[in-house]
């Protein structure tokens, strides 16, 4: 090759090359910020990027995601926003509850904001009202500290010989005092004895299963709680050690091999999210994007997993679950 020749091609090939990277860098970016782990998060970031995808976005095409994971330690939320919003930001998704939105609405007034969370957003600081929200943020509220006491309704109905039954709550989350009076109403109203228990590490899971045992409480309802999310499989695999039935949130639990779950689909939320992140790239406001409700719920048993708690469905259940799975 001459050498006339060879300037010309690394001429070329450098004029090509930052025109490459100015794409990359041109298109919008979304900070994904989450309290669960990435691992916990896997099908609900893909059902995330599904809904993106509904409304003309894709990764790499036309949009850029950058990812932050709090691993269910909520303190380092804060710190986590503070870092994104640095970013040249199109637009912030929270997910994993309030401790995530509240981190990043703190971190920006500015950046619309998207959130997923189980809790109030009004009574948490994050829009003005569920309709018009007013700021700049918006997305999808389970409300789910309301379901205590279904929770309590269901499992005393599948375990009716416990006459007490444990409730486990993170003390750190927003929501949780509202869920507590939620299941103890449940439990009052069924004459059942209701105990509290409080985890919010890792180390604190198995003292409090202990702790189940202790009280001969003959059932759990787990709150709805990110942290949990993250330490699914082992509370999965310790209900099944100490043999305690139990309840949780999502079908992700029994579908991972826990007893069973009442609420709203999260897979759903997060395309949902997926879908509202897209608009705002589209140029819609939060302030004018209401916050979005489930208007149904599910109710997911693990037939496999009752059978080895030697536990009886009852019809009754049988007709109104959405899934039993075996």
């Amino acid at each position: 090759m001459r050498r006339r020749d060879f300037i010309t091609l690394l001429g070329g090939a450098a004029a090509v090359w930052p025109l490459a990277v100015w794409g990359q860098h041109s298109l919008p970016l979304i900070g994904f910020m989450s309290s669960r782990s990435s691992q916990d998060s896997d099908p609900h970031r893909a059902i995330f990027l599904r809904g993106l995808s509904e409304t003309g976005y894709v990764p790499g095409q036309n949009v850029r995601i950058e990812y932050r994971w709090a691993d269910g330690h909520y303190e380092r939320l804060m710190e986590i926003a503070a870092d994104l919003v640095k970013l040249p930001l199109a637009v912030v998704v929270a997910a994993g509850g309030v401790p995530s939105a509240v981190a990043a609405k703190s971190a920006t007034a500015a950046i619309p904001i998207v959130f997923l969370i189980g809790e109030d957003p009004v009574r948490a600081g994050l829009t003005a009202s569920l309709n018009r929200p007013g700021t700049n943020a918006t997305g999808i509220s389970f409300l789910t500290a309301e379901l205590g006491g279904k929770r309590v309704n269901l499992i005393a109905e599948l375990v009716p010989n416990a006459a007490t039954i444990a409730l486990l709550v993170n003390p750190k989350m927003a929501e949780t005092d509202a869920h507590i009076q939620s299941a103890r109403k449940g439990a009052d109203a069924l004459g059942r004895r209701l105990i509290v228990l409080h985890a919010s590490t890792p180390g604190e899971l198995t003292p409090n299963f202990d702790s189940i045992v202790k009280e001969r409480a003959g059932a759990l309802v787990v709150q709805n709680d990110p942290f949990f999310d993250s330490q699914r499989d082992r509370l999965i695999a310790l209900a099944a050690q100490y043999s305690i039935p139990a309840i949780f949130h999502i079908r992700e639990y029994p579908a991972a091999g826990g007893l069973m779950s009442y609420g709203a689909s999260l897979l759903d939320a997060y395309r949902q999210v997926g879908v509202m992140t897209g608009r705002v790239l589209k140029g819609e406001h939060p302030q004018n994007i209401p916050v979005l409700q489930p208007t149904q719920f599910e109710l997911v048993i693990n037939g496999k997993t009752a059978r080895s708690l030697h536990l009886i469905i009852p019809a009754q259940m049988l007709a109104i679950a959405d899934e039993v799975i075996e």
